[in-house]
């Protein structure tokens, strides 16, 4: 992956850490903050390789993250996307570990695994159950140190058609996908390392060969080029003895020198346009050159962005969105890196909206804070959600992994975070009106419009078409690639044996007791306690949601959560979210096909406040008419941009000629153009009073909070709240067709978006869990056929899955990829090979691996409060019993071949599976017939057949 797939944390780290002196310290004690304790030691092997040990026994599961200094920055011209594309090479093969294990062994193993890379460094991370440990570190040890030999010219190939898939479903095949690349090649001159892209050029990687890899390799993948960092249920010395033994014998290598800020001038303001085949609507970014990650100024710059985007208040908001109607939403950004960085204004303007209306709503927005300023609120509200943030992005082992580091490595200092707090609570609102004086009023941007391709017009004036290569893909392309399984490699002396350690003793996952009550109003609560951060996250259910709408307002629903967010009876949308913000809480409702959501976190000690607040918003919703109409064009607006997404457009038509359209799961989330045109405010206000009833409601809370708490906190929404509650139609039968092929023409598509599958049971049948355990070896995960086919052997695509949906009516067999275009029908092949075959292929070992899998992979299921809620609101909505994952578990201990083979043969036949595909239709329909599935049927992007 690259930077856009990397997790939020890594980004929030990058971009507002402060560097000071590099420490050298062996062993340090573990670290106090006010609310905070986090054990752990730091330390050096003789090679230079910094390991970090931190210690948390709550669960009995071990991660581990390596974080290597090298990233895209490292590259040169002719080679770009190497840092990247050396991560995916690294999960092939090493000299101590069989082929192809790293992905397979530890998903099968009970773990986790991925790796990312960003401009300056590329990260490994894994977590495992608590007996694969040793196997961990072999496995990690042996690809960061004993790869290199084992390279092949096979593998080279097939992981350039690999990462070549990722550019075609990341950037290619996607809106806007190209402007990264247009606005790097802009603001950096030629050569600097920010200049291009972290997946880089294709023909930069069409190029690499073998000794291009082993020079990255010798140059960057030394040991004191990375931190090791062991986080979980660990004993230090025996860790220690461990990391000794696995990756002390690594060779040391040369020393990298560490690369100084690059920071980077505009002298004058640059406008670039693209013609979009991808974007339905258009957009407007500006992007400014301002400081580097260390910089003691990117705290103030990152606060500046969410004020002047984020919030009700918010001048972007209040003059683009709420007074001129250009747009539904706004953002704005810092971006730092080790070398330079970005502040971005970005806009994505309604339907029709010209681009040079945007721009000058953009100057007036500047041109009133500039007069108006900062109120304090705002930046208190800004500090309390960032303390919240700082508990969700250490909790859990992984996020402790990954946080301990990259501070490591970039601040060298495991523990910044506590450092990184303080500078934020030091904030003050004349720092950031200096930031803004210093690096954004009046200064030149890269100003880029992306635009719809048949609506140029809509371009800011005096824009230039920006250098955008548009990739052709053509038949028979692609290189040939035959990859060896030979092991005559030369193999690394070693003094220890670096053969497969056994595992450990079997772990005991800990399921955590949950409580049940009822209020005297009768909305049931399901709670589970966990006290390892002050932190509580709740979600309260309301039964209905779409399947309430009639079928001329679809979309009522939807509108009417997205409504009762905007003001109370006594707060405007302004004041509502400064209090809630001011709180550091998150309360959002939403609206989904069989339920409305309100969803929850905040910390312990403001947990009372938070559910007063839920109260007003469920009770008295302020029902804002100039709210409901911002909503009403951003829902349309969202339709309009779904219609370029191929993805989203080869999903809602799959479910639509599975279910048809009078079944809830066959219409589109959120209604069509049609239906969320006609909706008037009384519509919502009708719903709400009709369907927003308690008698189909469920609270569901984990956290740092008990059952007293709880219902205390409750009482004054369980007393206010009546109504009488609506029951909904039965579900539909999912409809009947004889057509089993469709297809949608997405001219010029560089990929083609494949969804087979078919309808199967309900959530709640006693059935369902032992189908999920069948389809596992499928295509739940990068181990399963799917992926281990289409991926690993064929490199035709990035990722290919297969799940089955529960719903509350028989769920969906979904299998699904994105595959390079002109491999469309042999990929279909290979679906229909692999799933009509799959009871045939199945055997003993999948069992037993499946088995091993699923099992074990609960020890990491209830580690964070994420985990848990999830798992209650599964018990609660398909009325599961307190102890079904130990019922779960005992079914799967049971489980016996011929059962896997009798649900497969009974609920995946393939025989009665449909297929979409959205793709070029002028490259890709002729010879669809051939699958054997008939005649393709043409539909049009909403699912609806062509004359």
């Amino acid at each position: 992956m690259h930077r856009l797939s990397l997790p939020l944390l890594f980004l929030l780290v990058l971009a507002s850490c402060g560097k000071p002196a590099k420490s050298t310290t062996k062993s340090s004690p573990a670290a106090q903050s006010a609310e905070f304790s986090l054990e752990y030691e730091r330390y050096t092997l003789d090679n230079g390789l910094t390991v970090i040990l931190h210690r948390d026994a709550s669960d009995p599961i071990v991660a581990m993250a390596t974080v290597v200094h090298v990233g895209s920055s490292r590259e040169r011209p002719g080679r770009t996307g190497f840092a990247h594309f050396f991560e995916h090479m690294s999960f092939n093969n090493s000299e101590n570990v069989p082929m192809g294990a790293n992905r397979k062994m530890i998903p099968e193993l009970g773990g986790t695994r991925n790796g990312g890379t960003w401009e300056d460094a590329t990260i490994y991370y894994e977590v495992v159950p608590k007996d694969a440990f040793e196997k961990l570190m072999w496995i990690d040890s042996d690809r960061f140190g004993y790869m290199i030999n084992t390279v092949r010219e096979g593998t080279l190939e097939r992981e350039k058609q690999v990462v070549k898939n990722e550019k075609r479903q990341r950037v290619d095949n996607r809106a806007y996908g190209h402007t990264d690349h247009v606005i790097r090649k802009a603001l950096y001159p030629e050569n600097h390392p920010y200049s291009w892209t972290v997946i880089g050029d294709l023909e930069d990687l069409q190029n690499a060969t073998l000794g291009d890899v082993r020079e990255f390799y010798d140059k960057f993948y030394v040991p004191a080029n990375a931190t090791l960092v062991i986080s979980g249920d660990i004993d230090f010395a025996e860790t220690k003895a461990m990391t000794e033994r696995w990756f002390g014998e690594i060779k040391a290598g040369a020393p990298v020198e560490d690369m100084r800020p690059m920071p980077v001038s505009l002298a004058v303001e640059k406008r670039l346009s693209h013609l979009d085949t991808f974007a339905k609507t258009a957009e407007i970014r500006l992007t400014l050159p301002t400081v580097e990650q260390f910089h003691k100024d990117s705290y103030a710059l990152v606060a500046l962005g969410e004020i002047l985007a984020d919030g009700k208040t918010a001048p972007l908001f209040t003059k683009v969105v709420m007074d001129d109607k250009l747009s539904s939403s706004v953002s704005a950004y810092q971006d730092s890196g080790e070398l330079a960085g970005t502040f971005t204004i970005r806009v994505r303007a309604n339907p029709g909206v010209d681009l040079d209306a945007v721009h000058t709503s953009i100057g007036q927005a500047m041109k009133r804070f500039e007069t108006s300023g900062i109120r304090e609120a705002d930046l208190q509200r800004y500090k309390a959600r960032h303390e919240t943030a700082f508990y969700g992005g250490i909790a859990s082992v992984l996020d402790r992994a990954l946080k301990l580091g990259i501070d490591q490595e970039f601040a060298g200092d495991p523990v910044y975070m506590h450092e990184e707090r303080k500078r934020v609570d030091a904030l003050t609102t004349e720092d950031l009106m200096r930031v803004y004086e210093q690096y954004i009023k009046g200064k030149p941007a890269i100003i880029t419009s992306f635009v719809p391709k048949a609506q140029p017009t809509l371009v800011l004036e005096g824009s230039s078409p920006a250098p955008v290569k548009e990739e052709s893909i053509v038949a028979g392309a692609e290189k040939e690639f035959v990859e060896s399984h030979d092991d005559d490699f030369e193999r690394t002396p070693s003094k220890y044996d670096r053969s497969e350690p056994a595992l450990g003793p079997l772990p005991v996952a800990k399921v955590p007791e949950s409580w049940e009550a009822t209020t005297a109003g009768g909305i049931e609560i399901l709670g589970m306690e966990h006290r390892e951060l002050p932190v509580v996250e709740f979600a309260l259910r309301i039964d209905g949601g779409q399947r309430f709408d009639s079928k001329d307002k679809l979309g009522t629903s939807m509108l009417t959560a997205d409504l009762m967010n905007e003001g109370t009876r006594t707060k405007t949308p302004a004041q509502l979210q400064d209090a809630i913000d001011l709180l550091g809480s998150t309360l959002r409702i939403q609206g989904g096909p069989t339920s409305i959501r309100i969803y929850g976190k905040t910390l312990k000690k403001n947990f009372a406040p938070t559910i007063e607040l839920l109260r007003e918003m469920l009770l008295e919703p302020r029902w804002d008419a100039a709210e409901f109409a911002r909503l009403k064009s951003r829902r349309l607006a969202r339709i309009e941009e779904l219609g370029g997404n191929p993805r989203a457009v080869a999903r809602n038509a799959f479910f639509r000629q599975l279910y048809g359209e009078e079944h809830v799961a066959g219409q589109t989330l959120g209604g069509t153009e049609a239906s969320v045109s006609s909706l008037a405010l009384a519509d919502v206000r009708g719903w709400y009073e009709k369907y927003v009833t308690p008698g189909h409601a469920t609270f569901h809370v984990v956290g740092d909070v008990g059952a007293a708490e709880v219902n205390a906190a409750l009482a004054s929404l369980d007393a206010g709240w009546k109504g009488e509650s609506a029951t909904p139609a039965p579900f539909p039968a999912p409809a009947a067709t004889s057509d089993r092929l469709f297809f949608i023409d997405m001219p010029g598509a560089k990929q083609s978006v494949l969804y087979m599958g078919r309808a199967t049971i309900a959530g709640d049948d006693s059935r369902f869990y032992r189908l999920t355990v069948a389809n596992n070896r499928l295509g739940a995960g990068s181990s399963a056929r799917l992926t281990q086919t289409l991926r690993i052997t064929k490199g035709y695509t990035y990722g290919a899955y297969s799940s089955i949906q529960r719903a509350h009516y028989p769920g969906a067999f979904v299998a699904s990829s994105q595959v390079r275009s002109n491999v469309t029908l042999p990929s279909l092949e290979i679906f229909k090979e692999l799933v009509g075959n799959y009871a045939q292929t199945f055997g003993e070992a999948d069992l037993k691996t499946t088995k091993n899998l699923i099992g074990k992979g609960n020890t990491r299921r209830f580690e964070t409060l994420g985990g848990l809620l999830a798992t209650l609101e599964t018990m609660s909505s398909f009325s599961l019993p307190k102890d079904f994952i130990a019922k779960e578990s005992h079914e799967l201990a049971k489980l016996t071949l011929q059962d896997v083979h009798a649900d497969i043969g009974q609920f995946l036949p393939i025989d009665d599976m449909i297929v979409v595909v959205v793709g070029d239709g002028e490259t890709q329909l002729a010879g669809l017939e051939k699958l054997g599935f008939g005649p393709p049927v043409l539909l049009d992007r909403n699912g609806r057949r062509l004359p």
